[in-house]
């Protein structure tokens, strides 16, 4: 039961946390990969546009679904674990958020080594400006203190180390709370 409550959520959390990340960066609504998303998530996304409203141009109703998915993955988890109610709401809150920046990492992280291989494979396939819309406002800053070595981008491996820096800081604060609570 609980490979599939993680498995699940945590697929449908992802799903709805990537939805967020094509809105926010402005990938068109016909492309396939956000007709996906959409097509995916939309059944509890549309009601919740009602509660939660955006702000700014962000859709909050996905960032707060996807939040709310690690929340029940986490807490379910927990329950089926046998550990009771040993942790707080207030820690399994901020847990699911820690979730979700591990996973923002890891979306990155993944689309940043598709990104470079397709670059050498295809660079002109329909998901080059999804992944360079995505991955853009990472590397650009990075492109313009590393120049390019022989007509080769190292900005992409900078990122890398720089990402995994990052997922390395969360695990820890990931680790704090759990020992806090």
């Amino acid at each position: 039961m609980i490979f599939l409550l993680d498995t699940v959520l945590g697929l449908f959390s992802l799903a709805l946390l990537l939805r967020f990340y094509v809105q926010w960066s402005r990938i068109p609504y016909y492309h396939p990969v956000t007709r996906f998303l959409v097509t995916v998530t939309d059944f509890v996304v549309r009601p919740a546009r009602r509660v939660i409203p955006s702000w700014r141009g962000l859709d909050l109703s996905t960032f707060v679904l996807a939040w709310l998915a690690q929340f029940i993955v986490l807490v379910g988890i927990n329950l089926l674990a046998g550990s009771g109610a040993s942790v707080s709401v207030f820690a399994f809150s901020l847990l699911a958020l820690v979730k979700l920046a591990v996973m923002t990492l890891d979306i990155l992280f993944i689309m940043i080594i598709v990104q470079a291989v397709m670059s050498w494979i295809n660079p002109h396939s329909p998901l080059a400006p999804v992944l360079e819309s995505f991955t853009g406002p990472i590397l650009e800053p990075l492109r313009r203190f590393i120049p390019p070595i022989a007509n080769l981008d190292l900005s992409p491996l900078v990122a890398l180390i720089l990402l995994q820096v990052l997922m390395m800081v969360v695990e820890n604060l990931q680790r704090q709370i759990v020992h806090m609570f």
